[in-house]
């Protein structure tokens, strides 16, 4: 039986997605859990690698499983007892044999928390990137629309190796919210660049504090142009849903 399971983590505590020689990775700690289960190696294939302490509240996932073994509603609750409390299968479900949790995706939206006070309430400490600059909330939305469309994010991501990368993607929208000190930017397009979500998130932000202009954002968007030079903190970031 091919299992789809929705996956949710505190980023903190964990290696990123991706099975890691410390075997402090969610994969890794999914994947022991499966063995406590049924005999032999399980392996867990994830919609998406995210990097040490990024959160998810909807990575999904998909394992084969005997199907004789429990049924797939039952395999949440099963592997939750033997995962750190930082890890959750918040569902388990029945996949058609076809489906795979990265190749089947369309889409993701992705989350990034900027708290924008002068102190940072200890329960957002990991949870947001503490930004004490005045923001203007006008040019942010501004920031926000101009990375909307299909454009060549090469500049706005980091490489992970040497080999050649597909580096056009379409950002169907971001969305900036403010609620007090509170910012949000969400994030939604049929895929993103390794680390580009933070990337963008850092340029949004530092144009709405008079760092860039907003007509220098546009200027890496175009082939030759410098790589972008600034990360967003990875723990304002969360994977908040995968679409198939």
């Amino acid at each position: 039986m091919k299992l789809r399971l929705t996956v949710a983590y505190d980023g903190r505590d964990f290696s990123g997605w991706q099975s890691q020689k410390d075997g402090n990775a969610v994969q890794d700690h999914i994947e022991r859990a499966f063995r406590c289960l049924c005999p032999g190696r399980t392996v867990v294939h994830g919609a998406g690698r995210t990097d040490s302490g990024v959160h998810a509240n909807g990575q999904c996932a998909h394992a084969e499983v005997p199907d004789d073994r429990l049924p797939a509603f039952q395999w949440a609750p099963a592997l939750n007892a033997h995962l750190p409390g930082g890890i959750r299968i918040m569902r388990a479900e029945e996949a058609p044999v076809e489906f795979h949790a990265r190749f089947s995706a369309r889409g993701k939206t992705y989350q990034y928390t900027v708290w924008n006070g002068p102190v940072l309430p200890p329960h957002d400490r990991g949870r947001a990137w503490h930004v004490v600059w005045r923001l203007d909330d006008s040019t942010m939305a501004a920031a926000c629309a101009l990375f909307e469309g299909t454009h060549d994010f090469a500049a706005y991501s980091a490489k992970r190796s040497k080999a050649a990368e597909r580096t056009v993607r379409t950002v169907s929208s971001i969305r900036f919210h403010r609620e007090g000190e509170r910012v949000t930017l969400t994030f939604s397009g049929e895929g993103f660049l390794y680390k580009m979500v933070r990337m963008l998130s850092a340029a949004v932000v530092r144009c709405a504090a008079g760092k860039i202009l907003l007509a220098d954002l546009a200027l890496p968007l175009h082939e030759g142009q410098p790589r972008f030079s600034h990360v967003a903190p990875a723990e304002g970031l969360n994977l908040l849903e995968v679409s198939y």
